[in-house]
């Protein structure tokens, strides 16, 4: 996985990350596994959640901090179940070097591989605040991503996002005192089509208020852009938290 591809935004040397070998073991978590993917940076654990007679895939990330859960009363840890009755495998990523904008791409970028090497055919791209920008990097240099979701992204890492050249959506709390929505409302007006942006007026950073919404919207927009189906574009703003 070779790494220049940095701009003037975002510099840093020539980076190269080779996966090595996987291992796993049983999660305590019903019918996930431990994933330790061995490469040439460094470990990089994560939680599997594998379902059979499915070539489709996610890969969810963190904000700078890292972790397995993600935002919204974690929504990570629910997107299995979510995502089951459309045979969607799960993958959650926890960085090596939470808040190192550069290996955290090269990790996304590792769990690409890891996962076409289990059999996904494609894979969209989940990423919270910090996260929300390498997915949008990531997906803009891994062939199997076929769709980018960014949860309350910040700016930095996003100023290529014209390049991704896949569906991307975006969802951001109008009451983020964290990252404000503007944010998102500037990636939204760079990027080019397919692309959605939808607005939780009374959410917060962590789009905890919009549980409910973001679960919904991500359950049926993930199947949707995995089975190649056309995406509804535009811009939305919810009232309430909570509401569909």
């Amino acid at each position: 996985m070779p790494g220049n591809f940095w701009d003037e935004e975002e510099p840093g040397a020539d980076l190269t990350l080779k996966l090595h070998r996987v291992a796993a073991k049983p999660s305590e978590e019903p019918g996930a596994l431990v994933v330790m993917l061995e490469t040439s940076r460094g470990t990089i654990e994560g939680v599997l959640h594998p379902v059979e007679g499915g070539t489709g895939a996610v890969i969810c990330v963190g904000g700078a901090m890292g972790g397995l859960d993600g935002p919204a009363d974690a929504i990570y840890a629910r997107l299995a179940s979510l995502l089951g009755p459309s045979n969607v495998t799960v993958l959650r990523l926890s960085y090596r070097e939470p808040n190192n904008f550069e290996e955290c791409v090269l990790d996304v970028l590792a769990g690409c591989s890891f996962l076409r090497g289990i059999g996904a055919a494609n894979a969209v791209l989940v990423g919270h605040s910090f996260g929300g920008a390498v997915v949008i990097k990531a997906g803009q240099l891994a062939d199997i991503v076929c769709a980018v979701a960014s949860l309350s992204p910040q700016l930095y890492g996003t100023r290529q996002v014209e390049e991704l050249g896949k569906p991307l959506l975006l969802a951001h709390g109008m009451a983020d005192n964290v990252l404000d929505h503007e944010a998102s409302e500037d990636i939204y007006r760079r990027a080019l089509e397919p692309k959605r942006i939808v607005l939780f007026a009374e959410a917060g950073h962590s789009l905890f208020q919009a549980k409910d919404a973001l679960d919904q919207l991500l359950a049926e927009w993930i199947p949707a852009r995995l089975a190649g189906e056309p995406m509804a574009t535009g811009r939305s703003e919810k009232e309430g938290p909570g509401r569909p």
